[in-house]
């Protein structure tokens, strides 16, 4: 059992290495413009000379398309880090940005910001997010450890909320509607190179987070039962909180709400390799990472549909399959 064990780690790893890296490559390979893969793989292996020879083409690689793969796998890791954040702090199974109304809370700041005429998008959006994570465990968090039900009903509750402020300022915005919509739809059409370093941020936030408290995470899910371990579980669960809905404001004033990438990855791994948070923080960023590649290629594909749908689509159903086996 124990070879076995030691077996599935590594495998684990390879296998998520090789799925990100196949997703990533359909994500340079399709697009509007058509391009070969024997020309993505000379872009890539000499991009001096092929500026030179096809300008139009490198350029769209380099500038357009690897900086969009770049920038949705750091989101879908940064997501499902956050997601496993939120579940062992708050040990609630069902717990991600989506589902606690995190994200429509920064979605309702970034568009609070922009209606306001605001260049503080991200600070807005952190805002948001923390008023609406304060308020769902204000509301439901009294006796998370023992009925989860109490939390997910706070998390609709301030979701749609949230959704119906988003909805109001859309409609009274007038001119700037369209800046509004673009920023909230959950969808990567717009990134950029010029993306790249507050996503760096994002990203960075969640690694030193991640390694930080890796041990505390697992001394903090223990509940009641971790309390005689010496943690300061309060400083702790404030740092580990703060910080996830930072990194998780930045992904959604950037590209809007993208839900449950942090809920399918971790359930996925949890299942697979047990709840040690060392290995379930780094399988779940790669897997998030990922799939949330997958779905932007496979967005692009459906004429640029909002990768959000997408996501919805497939975790809610998840999140439902979960609920239902809770029973």
């Amino acid at each position: 059992m124990a070879e076995r064990a030691r077996f599935r780690v590594p495998a684990g790893y390879i296998l998520c290495l090789t799925l990100l890296g196949a997703a990533a490559l359909s994500g340079l390979y399709v697009g509007d413009i058509s391009v070969t893969w024997g020309e993505i793989f000379r872009i890539l292996a000499d991009a001096e000379s092929i500026m030179a020879d096809e300008p139009i083409k490198a350029s769209l690689i380099w500038r357009i398309r690897i900086p969009r793969v770049f920038i949705a796998a750091i989101s879908g890791a940064v997501l499902a880090s956050c997601g496993v954040v939120f579940q062992a702090v708050l040990r609630n199974p069902l717990s991600e940005p989506y589902t606690l109304g995190v994200a429509g809370g920064a979605s309702l700041g970034a568009a609070a910001a922009i209606f306001f005429g605001s260049h503080w998008i991200t600070p807005f959006a952190f805002l948001g997010s923390v008023v609406a994570l304060a308020t769902v465990i204000t509301l439901g968090g009294k006796d998370c450890d023992e009925d989860i039900s109490g939390m997910i009903l706070a998390g609709v509750i301030v979701g749609c909320v949230m959704s119906s402020g988003q909805t109001l300022l859309r409609v009274i915005a007038g001119d700037r509607l369209n800046s509004i919509v673009l920023r909230l739809i959950g969808s990567f059409s717009t990134a950029g190179l010029y993306d790249m370093p507050i996503m760096c941020v994002a990203f960075l936030v969640t690694i030193i987070m991640n390694i930080s408290f890796v041990n505390e995470l697992d001394i903090i899910s223990l509940g009641d039962d971790g309390l005689h371990l010496g943690v300061e579980t309060g400083r702790v669960k404030i740092v580990l909180l703060t910080g996830a809905s930072l990194a998780v404001s930045i992904v959604v004033s950037r590209f809007g709400a993208i839900g449950f990438v942090g809920l399918v990855a971790p359930h996925l791994f949890r299942v697979v390799y047990g709840p040690s948070h060392g290995r379930l923080l780094l399988m779940s960023s790669l897997g998030g990472a990922g799939l949330l590649v997958a779905a932007d290629t496979f967005a692009k594909r459906l004429n640029e549909l909002p990768v959000g749908v997408l996501t919805i689509l497939v975790g809610g159903s998840v999140f439902c399959l979960i609920l239902w086996r809770r029973r």
